[in-house]
């Protein structure tokens, strides 16, 4: 068995090690890491691997499975790094939720890139979803615009009494507060509730 084979093999069972973690378990304690932090970033860059800030600030690495994380920890906090920035880019996170969606019988039908319409449109039977979704941006100011502006974008799709409508996030603090700080009036009279998608790709449904 390759290194490679041991490391994917240590994380199904170990997932969110950092490479410190991974290169005492299989190599040995302080032993050198660099061959451990080669073929991680390698696996990133095929899709089976994600490099995200843990709690404790320290990269951890976990395995993917179709875009969606096996075993994510609760809430992390990711910081706006350029990987961060890549994993809450917008047609990322609209590929999340397709799958979250699909494996809960929704069929689905995206606007992807800047293709204009309704962001994930989805039918399941007689029940229909609409989802509108902002990536995260580079500075706070433009958070706050991200978030005005997906409230704004879904109220113009409320055409029909019988659909749900949710806005769809990175699961970080700042949108995290900017939704707890929206009124529970309006969030009861709008009928929007929010998802929060954090950086191993775990959706979190926030009703209020």
């Amino acid at each position: 068995m390759t290194l490679k084979d041991k490391i994917i093999s240590y994380l199904k069972d170990k997932d969110g090690l950092t490479d410190r973690e991974i290169t005492n378990a299989i190599l040995g304690v302080n032993e050198p890491q660099q061959a451990v932090n080669q073929i991680c970033r390698a696996l990133v860059s095929k899709g089976i691997v994600r490099r995200v800030n843990r709690r404790d600030g320290l990269i951890g690495n976990y395995i993917v499975v179709q875009g969606v994380h096996i075993q994510p920890p609760s809430f992390v906090q990711v910081k706006h790094t350029t990987e961060a920035s890549a994993v809450f880019k917008e047609d990322h996170l609209k590929q999340i939720l397709k799958d979250y969606l699909h494996a809960d019988g929704w069929e689905t039908q995206i606007a992807w890139g800047r293709t204009p319409g309704i962001d994930i449109n989805a039918i399941r039977g007689t029940e229909r979803w609409i989802l509108e979704v902002k990536g995260l941006g580079s500075l706070s100011a433009m958070n706050v615009n991200y978030f005005l502006g997906v409230l704004a974008e879904t109220l113009q799709r409320m055409d029909d009494p019988n659909a749900k409508y949710s806005i769809a996030l990175p699961d970080v603090k700042q949108f995290r507060n900017l939704w707890n700080r929206l009124p529970l009036l309006a969030k009861k009279r709008t009928g929007i509730t929010a998802i929060f998608i954090d950086g191993q790709g775990k959706v979190h449904q926030c009703e209020t």
